[in-house]
């Protein structure tokens, strides 16, 4: 199809995304539009803009945030909240890159996408973008009088206060700035709370100015709307721009001629003084890439190199005993230079040269000697398979290909070509066939003798966060006192004007002009998963008929309910051991090999969860694999292999094991504090969570410390206990199968399972009792970070009220209006919600990079008196839109079936379901008085988990005298 606004540029089918692709090019600006037509009922839009920046003061990252904040056709504060609320969206976010924005949407239904497409259009093209958006989501001084203290807010300053509290972040940007330091990906495009007060409000409207342009754009539709609408829906947009030249090219970095090593520090607590918490990154820069065929080449290399724990490279680092655990390796090809990372973390920062040396030798040992054939073999096939599945979770396929696009695109390339991989592929196999070096030649080309190299050491450095908080406050004092009287009456005046704005309601014609579906449009009735009962070898087995492409989706749960209490927190052990170890046959790099060979993956995952019928823990073990059709008989004797013969008695493995997840979870920690935070407190509240808690939670972390004691000091201990594990658990006693592809498929894989399940022991099936800690009171978990995470919560049964459909459209009204507001705006934090477990029954505040604590507190306490004024009918059916958009959330075939399995465990039936979105359907003002009444009592009677600072715990007792508690977690 064509239309005269644009010149088309190509049309061609691609197979392999099952999509026909049109490329134009818009006749007056130039903006780039892909088109990709296919019949995915998940639609996706996404506009990019070329955002290159000088400086790190996050202009880019505040200009993502601030554009959403109200536009020329929106004039509201928050439009993306508001589609937040009230929206069926499947994907709706913003997102800031070294080099780029990206601002994409999804959604199943077809009016709604199109809302969701014109308010992101009106958003990048004409934001308001006011100085006082700019203070909110950007810095600015906050002044409460003349005389108190001045301080920085700013939504984004905390955010990146909260990711320079993360070592793997701090050493993940410093190895990339490291390798360019005459290019725009040697800054920091998120911003470093160091430079950030540097921006000024002029250089932030500049910034859009120069970079948001039809002209700069690259434009991406993909699903089953109409072709020739898009393009319609474009020029309305398009057609109100004269065309410029936009300065943004993505200049190269010149090449050196000898390494380069830097040192860089991150906050550390006293505790972490002479321990091994150092961590090492080596770097290389790679030329540009044009050819596809080699990014899939790279993609190969980077599985076979670290893509397992088998991996050559790996394997040799984590053997060394030099490290604990490596840090995020492979290649990073969202670059107009790619780079190569490789390295270790929970080191000893004196053995970092003995870290690097041996990545050098290792890998010029591979380039000389070659890398084993099954490892390639296995690495091609995994790629190859994830390239087929095309199995992107929850995130929208055209999100993904919209991306892989931009691999090209951005820099001035086919954007086609990522996508269409047969013709690489087959090269590939074809080159292999010959007896080609491929990977070794690309070793040694790319790496082995690639002089722009960079060695980043990562220390610990105990008084960093006092020495930072003091130039902090020095910056803040030297701002001060340079102003005079009337200056410092203007940022008084600025403050109290900023949080008038922040706490005015938007006119309620405004709002209306929001576009949003109606109740009316809402489909009446659950969709349902197709699903059927079937008894193999005596074992309850689910089975979905669903269109998988040919491969299989296997689920087998096993009952952690018969475990001692004792027991769980050495399940994570345990789940990893079981295809990390070997077995009798074969060690663990040949069964990785092995499973590399013959499956799209094999893995364990944990899971617990109140059930919604009887309130009971239900906790299980899944073992999930998938492969094609023919390969189904090998990934069961495969997984046969493992529950019989997992080497449980491997020591030295098993130990690594522990050590990758300590200081996994140490290195992570300040990513994920308000999950631990909720782990943490929702423990307290019933069996589930608390076997949650055990199993991943701040508990865990204990365990895993202790554990490396007992298996050097009581080995034989530990080997019994996970031996205990396999014998009580892996057994046919209590297992339910789930079994997920086509009609056809499931019936010639029926006997197969059958022979699988007959050859299972018998195992426990005793339910072991549970008996969980209770601990109450206020607790304080402390890490030497910049920011806090703020939990409070209850369990809603035991105060008296019931939680229905209609509490969760209350609970996401509070998170997109009261919480967004007092937590996020107008308190400086990155983030802010409530979480209502509707089978456990309880809710939990919680907040995210947060510079506030006893204040975030207050704003939970007094969510009950908002509530109580009530809801507006607007404001009411919007959020049960929500809510049901939630509920019909969009899943791949596989995630279907796996999702039927969990409402069986759940103890939710289809008419349960259904009763719940009726209430949701039905939910009345009333329903949120009910709900006041009982966040009243939450305030009143509610638990506190705080993670932050040591300091901010004792400056929260001292005001207050807060924490019955406080628990040194790093």
């Amino acid at each position: 199809m064509t239309h005269p606004a644009f010149d088309l540029v190509r049309e061609t089918t691609i197979p392999e995304i099952a999509s026909g692709a049109t490329l134009y090019r818009h006749k007056k600006t130039g903006a780039e539009v892909l088109s990709l037509a296919n019949d995915d009922e998940n639609k996706v839009f996404g506009i990019t803009f070329r955002t290159p920046p000088a400086d790190s003061t996050g202009v880019a990252h505040i200009l993502e945030h601030s554009v959403l904040c109200g536009s020329r056709k929106y004039p509201v504060k928050k439009p993306f909240v508001e589609l937040l609320k009230g929206s069926l969206q499947t994907f709706l976010n913003a997102m800031t890159y070294p080099d780029k924005t990206a601002y994409p949407v999804a959604s199943q239904n077809l009016q709604d996408f199109y809302n969701l497409v014109d308010v992101y259009l009106d958003a990048v093209f004409f934001p308001l973008i006011s100085e006082d958006t700019f203070r909110q989501e950007g810095w600015h001084y906050e002044l409460d009088s003349t005389q108190g203290p001045m301080v920085y807010k700013g939504v984004v300053f905390n955010e990146m206060k909260g990711a320079y509290s993360s070592p793997a972040a701090v050493l993940a940007k410093a190895s990339q700035q490291s390798l360019y330091p005459e290019t725009t990906y040697g800054v920091n495009s998120g911003g470093d709370p160091k430079a950030i007060p540097d921006l000024t409000y002029e250089d932030f409207k500049a910034f859009h100015a120069r970079f948001y342009h039809p002209s700069n754009a690259r434009i991406v539709f993909y699903g089953d709307d109409a072709p020739e609408q898009r393009l319609a829906i474009l020029e309305e947009y398009l057609s109100q721009f004269e065309p410029i030249r936009p300065v943004s090219d993505i200049a190269l970095q010149p090449r050196w001629q000898s390494p380069r090593k830097e040192v860089v520090t991150y906050s550390a607590s006293e505790a972490e003084a002479g321990k091994k918490t150092g961590m090492i990154s080596v770097n290389w820069m790679l030329d540009e890439i044009a050819d596809p065929g080699e990014l899939l080449v790279l993609n190969v290399l980077e599985q076979a190199l670290v893509g397992t724990a088998a991996s050559p490279l790996r394997k040799a680092l984590t053997d060394s005993g030099l490290g604990e655990g490596l840090t995020g390796s492979g290649f990073a090809e969202e670059y107009r230079q790619p780079y190569f990372t490789v390295g270790l973390k929970g080191i000893d920062e004196a053995d970092g040269d003995a870290v690097e040396a041996l990545i050098l030798s290792t890998l010029e040992r591979l380039a000389r000697e070659g890398l084993d054939a099954e490892t390639v073999e296995a690495a091609l096939n995994t790629i190859e398979f994830r390239l087929r599945e095309n199995n992107t979770g929850s995130y929208p396929r055209g999100l993904a290909v919209m991306f892989r696009s931009m691999r090209s695109w951005l820099y001035e390339q086919d954007p086609l070509s990522p996508l269409a991989f047969e013709k690489p592929l087959a090269d590939l196999k074809a080159r292999l066939a010959a007896g080609e070096r491929v990977f070794e030649d690309l070793i040694a080309r790319h790496i082995v003798n690639n002089s722009h190299r960079s060695t980043v050491l990562l220390k610990a450095d105990t008084g960093q966060a006092a020495r930072e908080a003091a130039e902090e406050r020095a910056r803040l004092d030297a701002a001060r006192a340079r102003m005079d009287a009337a200056a410092a009456q203007e940022v008084a005046e600025i403050t109290r004007n900023l949080k008038a704005l922040q706490e005015a309601e938007d006119a309620p014609e405004a709002l209306a002009q929001i576009p949003a579906l109606g109740l009316a449009d809402l489909p009446r009735t659950n969709k349902p998963i197709p699903s059927a009962w079937d008894e193999i070898a005596g074992i309850p087995v689910m089975t979905h008929d669903l269109p998988t492409g040919g491969i299989v989706y296997l689920d087998l749960a096993f009952d952690m309910r018969v475990l001692p209490a004792r027991l769980l927190p050495l399940m994570p052990i345990f789940s990893r051991a079981l295809f990390q170890t070997g077995t009798a046959k074969e060690d663990f790099v040949s069964l990785s090999q092995r499973m590399g060979r013959s499956t799209g993956g094999i893995g364990a995952m944990r899971w617990a969860s109140a059930r919604r019928d009887t309130g009971e823990a239900a906790a299980r073990l899944f073992l999930r694999g998938k492969a094609v059709p023919d390969k189904v008989g090998e990934m069961l004797a495969i997984i046969t292999d493992v529950v019989g013969s997992a080497r449980l008695d491997n020591k030295a493995r098993i130990r690594q094991l522990v050590l990758e997840d300590k200081a996994g979870f140490e290195s992570g920690l300040a990513g994920r504090g308000n999950g631990i935070v909720n782990m943490r407190l929702r423990a307290r509240f019933n069996e589930a969570d608390w076997a949650t808690e055990e199993m991943s939670g701040v508990q865990s972390l204990f365990f895993l410390r202790e554990l490396i004691t007992r298996i050097d000091t009581d080995w034989e201990s530990v080997e019994a206990d996970l031996e205990a594990i396999r014998t009580v658990l892996l057994g046919r006693a209590g297992l339910i199968g789930n079994l997920t592809t086509d009609a056809a498929t499931l019936g010639t894989v029926r006997p197969l399972l059958g022979d699988f399940l007959s050859a299972l022991p018998a195992g426990s099936g005793a339910i072991a009792p549970w008996q969980t800690d209770a601990t109450k009171g206020a607790e304080a978990l402390t890490f030497p970070g910049q920011v806090n995470y703020v939990g409070k919560g209850a369990d809603l049964s035991a105060l008296g009220f019931e939680p229905t459909g209609a509490s969760a459209v209350a609970v996401r009204h509070m998170n997109t209006t009261y919480m967004w507001d007092k937590v996020r705006v107008q308190g400086g934090a990155y983030g802010g919600s409530a979480s209502l477990d509707p089978q456990a029954k309880t809710l939990s505040f919680l907040s995210y990079r947060d510079p506030n604590l006893l204040e975030t507190l207050a704003v939970y306490d007094k969510a009950a008196a908002f509530m109580a004024k009530g809801i507006g009918e607007q404001d009411l059916v919007r959020s049960v839109i929500g809510v049901i958009g939630s509920i019909d959330a969009h899943r791949l075939p596989d995630a279907k079936g796996f999702a039927a399995l969990m409402f069986h465990l759940m103890g939710e039936t289809d008419e349960s379901r259904q009763a719940r979105r009726e209430e949701v359907l039905g939910t009345t003002a009333a329903d949120f008085r009910r709900f006041a009444e009982v966040l009243g009592e939450v305030a009143n009677r509610g638990e506190v988990v705080v993670l932050g600072s040591a300091e901010a715990a004792a400056k929260a007792n001292e005001d207050k005298a807060l924490f019955a508690r406080i628990t040194r977690v790093l």
